[in-house]
């Protein structure tokens, strides 16, 4: 495989593009293709194995577009997915796993939120980190899910009155236990930031996975030999299953630089590359 091939980036809908930006910061040189599976979009309440078949077309799909590796950019397929994929594929598949081991080693109040879909709490995953890093610790995990905020996230309604008033409702009993760390258990959850903040103060510091992913995707290729050395930065294609126009307006918002990092600049950013996809 050629370090100048592309690297795969893939979500259940537009949740991945929280790691994109950071995988953006840690490798500026890449070219990526960003594959959202709108069409099916959430994942979190589908059974186990209609999650598991979904994951293996849309990563099949990356394959056959000659990516040179996949960051699988989403906690519900990862939490399914990693073991089956890494035996169908030579290509490194980088998946993400619950940033609770910062938050444990974070809390001084001895209690952690974790807020997650149903499918991520489902698999193992979160229970493997829980028992690994929280248990020994003697730190208190309590769990916070909803089937709303994935979908209000794809709509483009982040801050809007409904997700704040799911987010007070669910959050609320976490707050009240003394929780002081809350883990975003889901890729479309940062995006979420402003809303908790909004009805919850200062009370968490918000905990994701998405700085680490990016750095261990890039100590991944460049084990590999795969990094790409051209001096531009790199480009981003967006791929979708469902309609691209009605993707375009919320992949536009939610990759805007004040989306992440609070700059304000008006300088204009280059138009969108969005492609349907068939997977």
């Amino acid at each position: 495989m050629a370090s100048g091939a592309p690297l795969g980036v893939f979500d259940s809908g537009v949740g991945g593009l929280s790691i994109l930006a950071q995988l953006r910061r840690e490798l500026p040189h890449e070219d990526i293709l960003y594959l959202g599976d709108t069409a099916h979009v959430p994942y979190g309440a589908r059974p186990d194995e209609e999650i598991r078949a979904l994951t293996d077309r849309a990563i099949t799909a990356l394959h056959r577009l000659g990516v040179k590796a996949v960051v699988n950019a989403c906690n519900t397929s990862s939490a399914f997915s990693l073991d089956h994929l890494r035996s169908r594929f030579s290509i490194p598949i980088i998946g993400l796993v619950p940033a609770v081991k910062p938050a444990v080693q974070a809390t001084r109040t001895g209690v952690v939120g974790v807020l997650a879909t149903p499918g991520t709490l489902r698999g193992t995953l979160l229970a493997d980190v829980i028992a690994q890093w929280a248990d020994p610790a003697g730190v208190q995990v309590l769990k916070a899910v909803s089937t709303e905020l994935v979908p209000l996230v794809e709509a483009g309604q982040a801050g809007s009155a409904r997700t704040r008033e799911v987010l007070r409702e669910i959050l609320r009993p976490v707050a009240d236990a003394g929780a002081d760390q809350l883990v975003l258990g889901c890729t479309h959850y940062p995006f979420l930031a402003g809303s908790i903040h909004a009805e919850f103060g200062d009370q968490f510091t918000l905990v994701d996975s998405g700085a680490a992913v990016a750095r261990h995707t890039r100590n991944t290729l460049d084990r590999a030999g795969l990094l790409h050395d051209q001096p531009t930065p790199g480009q981003t294609t967006y791929l979708v299953t469902g309609d691209p126009d009605a993707a375009r307006p919320v992949i536009a918002t939610l990759t805007a630089p004040s989306s992440h990092n609070g700059d304000k600049s008006t300088r204009a950013a280059p138009p969108l590359r969005i492609e349907p996809i068939t997977t």
